[in-house]
């Protein structure tokens, strides 16, 4: 048997732990969502559950969980960037990113609260 790493374990423990929280109609958007943000780095900066570079999703999701254009704000942010919301270190645009991913993005980091 094959183990796995330390990182894909987080990730599946992660992935199931989100799965259990989610209507089953949105099972597949959630798999589909933490996949992009591997694939375009935003884990390298963050983490579901913890601070790193950045804050943790979990800890962005309740603070912009009682706005009304959360997820449009934080479309923005993920598109344009940011600098000094959580602190000295910046967050750069992602410019590689379409706006639908940023969205996508958005609406799976407010799930996360």
């Amino acid at each position: 048997m094959k183990s796995m790493s330390y990182a894909a374990l987080a990730s599946a423990s992660v992935l199931s732990a989100m799965l259990g929280a989610v209507s089953p109609a949105a099972h597949a958007e959630v798999p589909a969502a933490l996949a992009l943000a591997q694939q375009e780095n935003c884990m390298s900066c963050h983490s579901v559950t913890r601070p790193f570079m950045g804050p943790a999703l979990h800890d962005v999701a309740s603070k912009y969980a009682g706005r009304e254009d959360a997820a449009t704000y934080l479309k923005h942010k993920i598109l344009d960037g940011s600098t000094g919301v959580w602190g000295a270190v910046p967050m750069p645009a992602n410019t590689q990113l379409t706006p639908d991913q940023a969205a996508t993005l958005a609406s799976w980091v407010l799930t996360l609260k």
